[in-house]
C-alpha cells in the first residue's frame, strides 16, 4: 500500500519511465514519484468541497538543452487559467513556444537546444481503431506514445530537428487528414470494449505504409523515411486486451479511494477495489491538477454496481 500520511500532494500527472508508468506529484518536500507498479493498493483521497479549486496550476518548466529541463511549483499555489497552469506560469514556461517554432522561430537558447536534437514522426492506433500521427523527440522516442496510451505504432520517418518534424506532421495532418490529437475521455472509452490486436495492428500497418509512400513525394530536406515499431510495455496487455469492461464506479475528483493496479496503458488502469472480484477501468490521469492525500481509504461500491458481483 502507498501510505505517506495526510499531507496533500499536487498529482501533476502519470508519466512513464523504461521501468513502468509514475504517479508525479509535487508535497511541500518537494517533487516526488511514485511507481505505478502491478499488485500496488493505491489508497488516497481527493481534496474537494466549496473553497477548493476545480484544478491547482502546476508551475512551469525551463529548458537548458535537449536532455535537461527543470520544474518548479506555482509560485502562488493558484488554480489553472488555461489548461493545467495560471497566466504567470504558462508566460515564464520554457515549453511554450515549442508548438509554434517551426512557423515563428522563436524560441529561448535551452528550447532551441532542445528542438534541435532528432525527433521522430510516428503513427499511432488507438483501442477503437482511431489513428493519428505525432512526434516524439529523441529523448522521448518510446516514453511518448507509453504515455499517449497507443495499443500500437510505427515511427515512419526520422527528422533532423523539431522544427522540421513538426512540418511533416502539419503536412500528413493536411493532405491525408490524420488527426494530431485524440481526447483522453476518447481513449478511456474505447478501452472499455477494445478491438482486437490483429485488427488495430493491420489498421496502423495500412495508415504507416500510406503516410511513407506521401513521405516520398515531398521535396523537404531535413528528413528520412523509417519503418520500425514501437514496441509497448508488457504491462499493458491486460488492459489491452479485447473484452467487456466496466468503468471505475467512482469519479476521481472527490472521494476516498482504494484500488489494486493490475495493468496499464497509458494513464489508464485496471484495477480491483475491496470486496469487489470484478475488474475496472480507471483513468488516473484525470487526477492530474488534483491535491490527494494518501491513508487507508477504500472505495465505495454502488449499490447498483453491488448487484453486478
Amino acid at each position: 500500500m502507498a501510505e505517506t500520511g495526510h499531507a496533500l500532494a499536487l498529482v501533476r500527472g502519470v508519466s512513464w519511465g523504461p521501468d513502468g508508468p509514475l504517479l508525479s506529484l509535487t508535497t511541500d518536500d518537494g517533487p516526488g514519484r511514485l511507481p505505478l507498479s502491478a499488485g500496488l493498493w493505491l489508497r488516497f483521497r481527493v481534496e474537494s468541497g466549496a473553497d477548493v479549486v476545480a484544478r491547482y496550476c502546476l508551475g512551469y518548466s525551463t529548458v537548458q538543452g535537449p536532455v535537461d529541463s527543470e520544474h518548479f511549483p506555482c509560485p502562488t499555489g493558484v488554480a489553472a487559467e488555461r489548461g493545467y497552469q495560471c497566466g504567470s506560469c504558462f508566460a515564464r514556461d520554457g515549453f511554450r513556444f515549442m508548438h509554434d517554432f517551426h512557423r515563428s522561430g522563436i524560441a529561448p537558447a535551452g528550447l532551441k537546444a532542445y528542438l534541435a536534437q532528432p525527433h521522430w514522426l510516428y503513427v499511432a492506433t488507438f483501442a477503437d481503431g482511431t489513428t493519428k500521427v505525432g512526434t516524439a523527440s529523441q529523448r522521448s522516442k518510446w516514453s511518448r506514445l507509453a504515455e499517449q496510451g497507443a495499443m500500437t505504432a510505427q515511427y515512419v520517418a526520422r527528422a533532423n530537428n523539431g522544427s522540421v518534424v513538426r512540418v511533416l506532421e502539419d503536412a500528413v495532418s493536411k493532405e491525408l487528414g490524420l488527426t494530431q490529437l485524440v481526447r483522453g475521455t476518447a481513449k478511456f472509452a474505447s478501452l472499455l470494449s477494445p478491438r482486437p490486436e490483429a485488427q488495430l495492428q493491420a489498421g496502423n500497418q495500412a495508415g504507416a505504409a500510406v503516410v511513407r509512400d506521401f513521405l516520398h513525394t515531398l521535396t523537404l530536406d531535413g528528413f528520412s523515411t523509417r519503418t520500425e515499431t514501437w514496441e509497448r510495455s508488457a504491462y499493458a496487455n491486460a488492459v489491452a486486451s479485447t473484452g467487456q469492461r466496466i468503468a471505475y464506479p467512482q469519479p476521481l475528483d472527490s472521494g476516498g479511494h482504494g484500488m489494486r493496479l493490475n495493468s496499464m496503458i497509458g494513464g489508464y488502469a485496471l484495477v480491483t477495489v475491496d470486496n469487489a472480484e470484478a475488474a475496472f477501468l480507471a483513468d488516473l490521469s484525470t487526477l492530474k491538477g488534483h491535491k490527494i492525500s494518501f491513508g487507508a481509504y477504500t472505495t465505495a461500491i454502488p449499490a447498483l454496481q453491488e448487484s453486478l458481483f
